[in-house]
């Protein structure tokens, strides 16, 4: 699971550790799939698509926006590891937060952004009697074509 951070005509991005699950697995099959459901409102979107890293200069403008704490937890983590304990975590950002104090704490060269460029985009939405709508947009060389599909 990912947190969306950004959508614009180059597809959709979102943040992580590249060694983590999720990056180990990008680096070998760089393809992905993101579904986003809206459960109050009956609504899902699903993306499906290539996945490229996102700049180093993208990475870390973003890195600079979070909170102080999530860039020591960036640094803290060595996400999708066993580790022996909490306190090696709680440890390691109280050592940081020392460390950077007074400095701008930086981007670690593990951690960065991705972006899923969309080939496929389905809306569903849901109706009575499971006769959901589903709308498929596919990349085309030229603009996309729409194609109903059965629920």
């Amino acid at each position: 699971m990912v947190l969306l951070r950004g959508v614009d005509e180059r597809g959709f991005g979102f943040f992580t550790n590249y060694e983590s699950q999720k990056g180990r697995e990008l680096a070998e099959n760089p393809r992905a799939a993101l579904v986003i459901y809206w459960p109050k409102l009956s609504r899902q979107v699903r993306v499906t698509g290539a996945v490229v890293k996102q700049s180093a200069e993208e990475s870390t403008a973003y890195f600079h926006n979070r909170p102080l704490a999530s860039q020591l937890s960036a640094w803290a983590s060595p996400q999708s590891q066993v580790i022996p304990n909490r306190s090696v975590l709680e440890d390691s950002v109280a050592a940081l937060s020392q460390r950077y104090e007074d400095a701008p704490v930086p981007l670690p060269q593990n951690w960065g952004g991705y972006r899923v460029i969309p080939q496929s985009i389905e809306f569903w939405a849901h109706r009575d009697n499971r006769l959901h709508d589903r709308l498929r947009y596919s990349r085309q060389a030229k603009g996309w074509r729409i194609e109903r599909l059965a629920p």
